[in-house]
Formats: structure tokens, C-alpha cells, sequence
């Protein structure tokens, strides 16, 4: 097995555990650099079924968190528990070591013992027509290897490798091809595709639509959608969290909170909660002052000396609720006003565009104009950064025309711009060199990136990936250009900072072009997609979804080379299993969901009734029956939702 493979996949060492359901688990974690504390008293069940999407601003210890989790690095505070024979997989965001083998061999041996049945099946081809060999021995190992290669389903494993490996975009020759030839995003798709057939017990996933296209991420989704053992996973695409996950768990404030449900529910939950914490801490604010003016009232006062002393111990006593900071960084953007261009800010006419004597895509014919943001979509391979770099005028058309229209001034930003940053040169040195400040404050502009105050005097090399990536798009989102092309903008960004390109993009009073797996930026800011597959572009106006969610991802287009192939019986089972799984996860989710409604009108209640037993409220009658309404309707709805509960629950054990 190959360094990264030993680094992919790993078998964890024995446990103590006694636990046959739950898979790994980690108690009351804390971790701390210097006098930094990152977090403390994390605690998280992977158990089988469980897919569970960490989130979290720049600096949070998500990275450390995982690092911890696979082994890589050693907790302050707090145990791992994993079971005996337990198997985990790992796809961190940069792959250190690459496999020397070609791209088909690297996935088949994912599959662990098989792979070796398989291997051990080959050297006893070889040795069968060895004269030298012991042909009985031989002949007597070879059956008893056939025959437990083929009870695994040993003979299905290269197709199922390849099918894989077709849903993350590779054509069925590049299978063939040596890793090494592979740029390093394809590289890492391998790596997952080693891990998907592997099929560990604990698949943990750090940003693993990075190097994806649209296709590929709604055939990743729905394989990790019925994934059946435990899932975790960091990512920035909203749309892919709310496919996958049944629960999110957010690093913030120093700690782990986790909420059951996709994202959408997660920011409802999350939302819910700030509001209960900080009415919480107004009614303790309130008290605090009606007990403060008591005590300033009476201090004098020998009657009262007891009254006030007791007080005064009881607030010196008091544990003060504390508020989560709800900074973000979203700000308003005020851009330069760009110099006008024409109408048509680029235009291809018929053009053709390839490399050598093969057409990359042929005969495009459409405009974008002035003010438009365009989204370009399709597989990874099928042309769109080719259509960047024609338009731009790095590539020549083989026939047709492509053109910037009059006047027209561009700023590029491409994926890996983050790492041409000087890392000794500060965020504001780095964000501000070559630009004419005009009339603005440079230092606010990039305080609307999320580097306000003493972040801007930091140096680049100090910041994290997705911080880099964030001063790079904000260095070239700041140059009074009226046209942006933005090639994956959103690698290694993280959710905040997603935000931050939204609003940008949105404020920017310019043209883009826009190359994106991020589904919900391109709904969000787009006013076209141009689909780029099968050597043609094609003009959508709007964001229609049948172009970013293909009706079925995982059927598999003769571009692939797959389709033609017989479908195995036992692949059919294995996804009509996962069609089982998948109902029984939607009503476990459904449960889950239920049993929070259910306890947030057990709440309600329980704070309505506190208000009817304040004596002082009967002194307003009106306020009283606002109130007794209330209660009475939400003893209703918690009866209905308890029903409801009731019902989920029983369907779901049966």
C-alpha cells in the first residue's frame, strides 16, 4: 500500500469500547495554542447513519478538530474512543503524498482485503504456468482465492471503480492513466474516489466539492445521501450540506454546538437560540438594575442593612449570561464606479476553440452584456476555463471570432491566486500596492473583506488558506475594472467568507464571469448560465435548475464510456439498499425535527405559564387574556406536534 493510501485509509488501533453501534467518540476535547484557546469541551458521537457537516468561521479549529478526530494530532482535554477493527477514511483538503500506479489500480485498492485477493489472484495466474511450480498446490490455492474473490464480489470491483470514478468526472480512458500525470485536483479526486469504494466505517471529508464540477457534486450527494456508516464533513456549499447532513455542528465560541437538520434548519435553530440567550440576558440586565437601584436606594438605610447586603452577595455571586458575538463579516461595499464599456462586453461569433487539431468546443455563438453576472457550468475538462482564456485573448479560435467589446477594462482572478501573495508583506500592504486610493479609505474597503482593525496589520503568511483567498478576491475585486472573471473563487473559502463574495458580487456594479461548483452563489448572483458539456455552450437565461442539479447524477453519459456497460446484479442490490437506508434516514430526520418542535413548544409553554403565575400581571386584564390566548394555543400545537411525534416514531421502528 502506498504512503497516501496508509494516509487515506487506516485501521484504527484497539479500543476498549463496548458499544457495537457506536463508532467513534470524542469526549469533552479542548485544544490550545500558547495562550490561545481554540476550543474546549467538544463532544461528538460518529455512529453509523450519522452525517454531520462542521461548520465554522477562518481560525474556529475545524482543521485541528479533524486532525484530532483521525489522529494526527493530540488533544489538550478530553479522550477518543474508537471500537476494535474499526476502519476510517480521510480526505483532507491538500494531499501531501501521490500515489506512482495508474488512476484505475489506486481506486481498486481502496477496497483492502478484495484488492489483495485480487492481487494474490494474479501472481497465482503467473505461477500456474510456472513449469517450476507445484501445479497441485498451486491449482488447490487458486480455487480456494476464485472462489472467495468472487463470493466478495471481487469481479464486479473494477466496473464499480470505474463507475465511481466516471460520477467525479473522469472519461473511462483516463482510468488508465498513471496518477502522476494528474494535476493535483484531479489527483484528489482519485483519492476520493479510493475512499468511496473502500466504504470506511468513519468517512471524514474535508472540503470535498473543492475540485468538483456541478455534475460531479449532485453525483457525490447523492452517494453520501445514503452513505451507511458515519459521515463528517467540512464544506462551504450551503446546497450540499442541506443534501447531505441530518445534523450541523458549528464551531463557535470556544466550544461544539450541534443542531439537528440541514443547514436551512441550522440557521433557523441557531437564530432561535441567539434570541432565547439574548432575551435570557436582558431579564437577568433588568433584574440586575432593579436590584442595583434597591441596593443604591436603601445602602444607608439601618432597617435595610440586611436586605442590602444579602443583595449585594447575591450579585457578586451572580454568573453573568454571556451574549455570542454575532459579528460577521458582511459589510456594505461601495466599489468604484468602473469606466463605461459598450453595450456587448464580450462576444463569441461561431467560434471554435481547441487545442491542436481536437476541438475543445465548437460553434459558439452568444453575447453578455454590460452589467450581466454569467455563470459558466459543466464537467471539469468540457471548456470553460478555455472559454475564459479565448475571450481574454491568451487562446486564438480556430475559426469563428471572439472579442471584448469598446473599452472594456478586466481583472482576473483564478484558483490558485492566493498563493502568489507575498507572505512577508502585511494584509493591508498586500491589498493596497499598485491601487490608486482616490478618495477612498483603503483600510475601510478592506474591513468590508472581514480584515478590519488589527487584522489588516497582520502578515499574509499568518493568515489561513481561506483568509488568503478572501484578501486575493478582495485584491482583485477592488481595481476599477468593468469586467471580473472569477475561475472557483469559492476554494477554501468558509461560510462567512462565501458570504462576503455574495454581497460583493452583488454590490459590484460591473460585468462577470463566473466559474463556480457553488450552486447557491450562482442562484444567488446570477443573471445567466452558460452550460458548457459535450463540446457545445449553451445560453440559459436565469438559473434554471435542471441545468445545475442534473434530473439524475448518477447515471453515467456516453461521454464517460460507462453507459454501455451491463449493470451488475449485485451493484442493483447494494443501491436499492441505499435507497432503503435513505428512506430511513428522511424519517429519522423526520423524528429528529419533530422532537425539536415538540420541545420548543414545551418551552413556550413553560414561559407563557411563568408569565400567568407573576402575580402582577393580573393587574392588566387585557395583557392577561393576550397571554392566556397564547398559552391555550400553544398547548394545541404541543399536543398535535406530540401526535405527530408519536406517529413518526412508531413508523420508524417498525
Amino acid at each position: 500500500m502506498t504512503q497516501l493510501a496508509e494516509r487515506l485509509q487506516r485501521q484504527s488501533p484497539p479500543s476498549t469500547t463496548s458499544s457495537p453501534e457506536l463508532v467513534l467518540t470524542a469526549s469533552a476535547l479542548g485544544k490550545s495554542y500558547g495562550p490561545r484557546r481554540l476550543f474546549g469541551d467538544v463532544t461528538l458521537q460518529l455512529s453509523a447513519g450519522r452525517r454531520i457537516a462542521l461548520v465554522g468561521g477562518n481560525g474556529t479549529g475545524k482543521t485541528t478538530l479533524i486532525e484530532i478526530l483521525v489522529g494526527d494530532a493530540d488533544p489538550d482535554e478530553g479522550s477518543i474512543t474508537r471500537p476494535r477493527e474499526m476502519t476510517l477514511g480521510y480526505l483532507p483538503q491538500d494531499l501531501v503524498d501521490t500515489a506512482t500506479g495508474l488512476v484505475i489500480e489506486e481506486v481498486m485498492a481502496g477496497a483492502g482485503p478484495l484488492a489483495d485477493l485480487g492481487h494474490r489472484l494474479h501472481e497465482l495466474e503467473g505461477l500456474l504456468s510456472d513449469p517450476g511450480a507445484d501445479a497441485e498446490q498451486v491449482l488447490a490455492e487458486y480455487g480456494d482465492v476464485q472462489g472467495r474473490f468472487e463470493a466478495m464480489g471481487g469481479y464486479a470491483l473494477e466496473a464499480e471503480a470505474r463507475k465511481v470514478l466516471a460520477g467525479l468526472g473522469f472519461k473511462d480512458a483516463d482510468a488508465d492513466r498513471p496518477v502522476r500525470e494528474l494535476s493535483g485536483g484531479w489527483r484528489m479526486r482519485v483519492a476520493l474516489a479510493r475512499l468511496l469504494l473502500a466504504k470506511p466505517d468513519v468517512l471524514i471529508l474535508d472540503e470535498p466539492t473543492n475540485h468538483l464540477d456541478v455534475d460531479s457534486v449532485a453525483w457525490l450527494e447523492q452517494q453520501l445521501a445514503a452513505w451507511p456508516g458515519a459521515l463528517l464533513f467540512v464544506s462551504h456549499d450551503r446546497d450540499f450540506i442541506d443534501a447531505v447532513a441530518d445534523r450541523v455542528v458549528e464551531l463557535a465560541e470556544g466550544t461544539a454546538l450541534e443542531y439537528v437538520g440541514g443547514f436551512a434548519e441550522f440557521v433557523v435553530a441557531r437564530e432561535e437560540r441567539l434570541q432565547r440567550i439574548e432575551a435570557a440576558a436582558a431579564r437577568q440586565a433588568r433584574d440586575m438594575a432593579k436590584v442595583e437601584q434597591f441596593i443604591d436606594r436603601f445602602r444607608y438605610k439601618a432597617t435595610k442593612a440586611r436586605q442590602v447586603q444579602s443583595r449585594i452577595k447575591t450579585l457578586e455571586k451572580l454568573e453573568l449570561i454571556k451574549v455570542p458575538d454575532r459579528k460577521e463579516l458582511v459589510a456594505k461595499f461601495a466599489f468604484p464606479e468602473p469606466p463605461r464599456s459598450s453595450r456587448v462586453v464580450a462576444e463569441f461569433n461561431d467560434a471554435t476553440i481547441g487545442y491542436g487539431d481536437i476541438p475543445v468546443v465548437s460553434h459558439v455563438t452568444l453575447a453578455v452584456e454590460r452589467g450581466q453576472t454569467v455563470a459558466l457550468v459543466g464537467p471539469n475538462g468540457a471548456g470553460k476555463t478555455t472559454l475564459l482564456r479565448l475571450i481574454l485573448g491568451e487562446l486564438q479560435a480556430s475559426s469563428g471570432t471572439a472579442q471584448l467589446g469598446n473599452n472594456v477594462k478586466v481583472a482576473m482572478f483564478h484558483q490558485h491566486q492566493a498563493d502568489e501573495l507575498d507572505l512577508e508583506k502585511t494584509v493591508i500592504a498586500a491589498f493596497s500596492g499598485g491601487i490608486d486610493p482616490g478618495k477612498r479609505n483603503l483600510r475601510t474597503v478592506l474591513g468590508s473583506f472581514g480584515f478590519s482593525g488589527d487584522a489588516a496589520d497582520r502578515k499574509v503568511g499568518d493568515l489561513s488558506g481561506g483568509e488568503r483567498t478572501r484578501l486575493a478576491l478582495a485584491r482583485t475585486m477592488i481595481e476599477p475594472v468593468n469586467l471580473l472573471v472569477l475561475d472557483e473563487p469559492t476554494n477554501h473559502l468558509d461560510l462567512p467568507s462565501c458570504d462576503v463574495l455574495e454581497d460583493a458580487l452583488t454590490a459590484y456594479p460591473g460585468t462577470v464571469l463566473l466559474v463556480t461548483h457553488d450552486r447557491h452563489l450562482i442562484r444567488n448572483v446570477s443573471d445567466a448560465i452558460i452550460d458548457v458539456r459535450d463540446g457545445h455552450a449553451t445560453w440559459h437565461d436565469g438559473v434554471p435548475d435542471k441545468v445545475l442539479t442534473p434530473a439524475d447524477p448518477t447515471k453515467v453519459t456516453s461521454a464517460k464510456g460507462l453507459s454501455s456497460k451491463p449493470v451488475d446484479p449485485r451493484t442493483e442490490r447494494r443501491r436499492d439498499g441505499a435507497k432503503t437506508r435513505q428512506g430511513s434516514q428522511d424519517l429519522r430526520k423526520k423524528v429528529q425535527r419533530l422532537e425539536r418542535d415538540v420541545a420548543q413548544a414545551e418551552a413556550e409553554i413553560s414561559k407563557l405559564h411563568s408569565q400567568l403565575a407573576d402575580p402582577d400581571i393580573y393587574d392588566k386584564p387585557e395583557e392577561v387574556h393576550r397571554i392566556a390566548t397564547q398559552h391555550e394555543a400553544a398547548k394545541s400545537r404541543g399536543a398535535e406536534l406530540m401526535k405527530a411525534w408519536e406517529r413518526a416514531a412508531e413508523e420508524l421502528d417498525h
